[in-house]
């Protein structure tokens, strides 16, 4: 018996093929059982409501996974406006050139020694993988809001600036300054709670 066509979809079978996937996904980018299960459901919710948009281009899956992606940043959005307490002007300040290379092509890449302690933050084990990366999700969800959408979504995402910056609403010197902040709260981040897990 032939397989279903790969421009059908089964939403009988998403929790079964996709949900430890998309599971795996939102935790990254939210270190939140509860809201990474509720998320999901709106995923599936919401691929319902418009599959008859989906076309095959993609597979199931990573159509699924562009759905979910947009939850994300939508979270990631409420919370900013519900935490007004952000106050920083973020296109007044200049990229610190202790930490960072000026020059391009490797303009806001770390320094050689400057970034996190190699050492420590790059585990060989599969336990200790596991390990870092619940420490990094941990410290996405301590950055501010705004914050950790532009790190999410340039760090972990690899989504073009114009595009962040466009989904934003920000320009591309507001777009520098918020990743070097990221980076840099991140590497303090990091670099705390992967020695506290050793201690």
């Amino acid at each position: 018996m032939p397989g279903p066509d790969e421009h059908t979809l089964e939403p009988e079978h998403w929790l079964e093929k996709h949900g430890d996937y998309l599971f795996s996904y939102a935790m990254l980018r939210l270190n939140h059982t509860e809201k990474a299960e509720d998320l999901i459901q709106e995923t599936f919710l919401s691929a319902l409501a418009s599959r008859d948009s989906f076309r095959g281009n993609s597979t199931e899956r990573t159509w699924l996974i562009s759905i979910l992606k947009r939850k994300i940043i939508d979270h990631y959005r409420k919370k900013y406006r519900q935490d007004p307490s952000h106050d920083e002007d973020f296109g007044s300040r200049i990229t610190d050139p202790v930490f960072f290379r000026q020059q391009d092509p490797y303009r806001g890449h770390w320094k050689d020694g400057e970034g996190p302690n190699s050492h420590s933050l790059l585990p060989e084990g599969g336990l200790e993988q596991e390990e870092l990366a619940s420490v990094i999700r941990i410290c996405i969800e301590l950055l501010p809001p705004q914050l950790a959408t532009v790190f999410i979504m340039k760090m972990i995402d690899g989504e073009d600036a114009d595009l962040i910056c466009k989904e934003m609403g920000i320009t591309p010197s507001n777009l520098w300054v918020m990743l070097h902040r990221s980076r840099l709260k991140m590497r303090k981040c990091l670099e705390k709670k992967w020695l506290e897990t050793k201690e």
